[in-house]
C-alpha cells in the first residue's frame, strides 16, 4: 500500500515538476510569474488528444513520439507568441502590469478552447493495464513511462543549462540582463528561448497528464497549475533543481496524504497548506536564496 502510494506520488510529482520548471525558468529570467503557463499545459494535452484522435491505424510507440514532439513544439511556439503579444510590450512597465496581462491571457486561452469544445474529451488509452511485478511490488507501465520521461526531460534540461552556450547565456541573463547584453548576449532571443523551453515542458506534461487521467478539458490547467506553482515556491522559485525537487515532494505529500484521509478529495488541500507554510516559514524555498531587492 505504501509503495503504491509513493509510486503514485512520484508519477504525479514528475508532471508537477515539468510544469513547475516553466514557472521557475520564466521567473528566473524576467522576475515575473507567467500565470498563463497552465494554459500551455492544457493546450499541449488537447493538442495531443487531437493528434491521437485523427491518427490513422493503431497507436504505436512511434505515434507516442510524434504526439510528444508535436505537443512540445506547439506549446513552445505558443509560449513564444504569448511573450511577444502579452509580455514583451510591457517589459518596462510596473511589475503588476505583466501579471495582470498573464491572468488575462490565461482566461483568453481557456475560453478559446471552451468555445471550441466545452465537454470532457476522452484521451485514448495507449498503455497496457497489466502491471509489471517484482516480488511483492507492482508497477503499471504508464507509471514507469511517466516517471522515466519526466526524469529524462529534466536531465536533458539540466545538461542544456549547465553545459551548452545557450544554457550559459540563459544563466547570464538570469543573473544580470543588462550586463549580459553589454557582453553581446542577445537577451531578447534568450528570453524567447526560455519561453519556448518552458512551454515545451508544459506541453509534455499535458500529454502525460492526459495519459494518466484518461481525459482532457478546457479548464484542466487550473489545479495542476496551482500545484506546480506551489512546487516551484517549495523548491525555490527561480531555481531549476528546486522546481524538480518541489514537484516530486509535493506529489509524494499529496499521494501519501490521500492514502490516510477518509475523503480523497481532501488531497487537493495539501498544495495550498504547503504553499502557506512555505511562505510563512521559508519564503525563499528549500533551494532558493534570500535576496533583498529595492523596488
Amino acid at each position: 500500500m505504501l509503495f503504491e502510494q509513493a509510486l503514485n506520488g512520484l508519477t504525479l510529482g514528475g508532471i508537477y515538476a515539468l510544469i513547475a520548471l516553466g514557472y521557475t525558468m520564466v521567473y528566473g529570467v524576467l522576475r515575473m510569474i507567467n500565470f498563463a503557463h497552465s494554459e500551455l499545459f492544457m493546450l499541449g494535452a488537447v493538442g495531443g488528444w487531437g493528434i491521437l484522435a485523427v491518427w490513422p491505424g493503431g497507436v504505436s510507440a512511434g505515434t507516442i513520439v510524434v504526439v510528444f514532439l508535436a505537443a512540445m513544439v506547439g506549446a513552445g511556439l505558443l509560449g513564444v507568441l504569448l511573450d511577444r503579444i502579452a509580455y514583451a510590450p510591457l517589459r518596462r512597465s510596473p511589475r503588476l502590469t505583466p501579471l495582470i496581462s498573464a491572468i488575462g491571457a490565461s482566461l483568453f486561452l481557456q475560453n478559446l478552447v471552451f468555445l471550441w469544445r466545452d465537454s470532457q474529451l476522452a484521451f485514448p488509452s495507449v498503455f497496457p493495464v497489466k502491471p509489471f511485478r517484482w516480488g511483492g511490488f507492482s508497477v503499471l507501465p504508464l507509471q514507469a513511462f511517466i516517471v522515466l520521461v519526466s526524469l529524462g526531460l529534466m536531465a536533458g534540461l539540466t545538461f542544456f543549462i549547465r553545459k551548452t552556450r545557450l544554457g550559459k547565456a540563459m544563466r547570464a541573463v538570469s543573473q544580470d540582463p543588462e550586463a549580459a547584453e553589454l557582453m553581446g548576449i542577445p537577451v531578447h532571443r534568450v528570453i524567447a528561448l526560455t519561453f519556448f523551453i518552458g512551454g515545451a515542458l508544459g506541453g509534455a506534461a499535458g500529454v502525460l497528464n492526459g495519459l494518466y487521467y484518461g481525459s482532457v478539458k478546457y479548464n484542466m490547467g487550473f489545479n495542476p497549475g496551482v500545484k506546480a506553482f506551489t512546487a516551484a515556491v517549495l523548491g525555490g522559485i527561480g531555481s531549476v533543481p528546486g522546481a524538480m525537487l518541489g514537484g516530486f515532494l509535493l506529489g509524494l505529500l499529496e499521494s501519501l496524504g490521500a492514502g490516510f484521509l477518509p475523503e480523497s478529495e481532501w488531497k487537493d488541500v495539501f498544495a495550498f497548506v504547503v504553499l502557506i507554510l512555505v511562505l510563512l516559514c521559508r519564503p525563499s524555498g528549500i533551494l532558493g536564496r534570500h535576496v533583498s531587492e529595492k523596488i
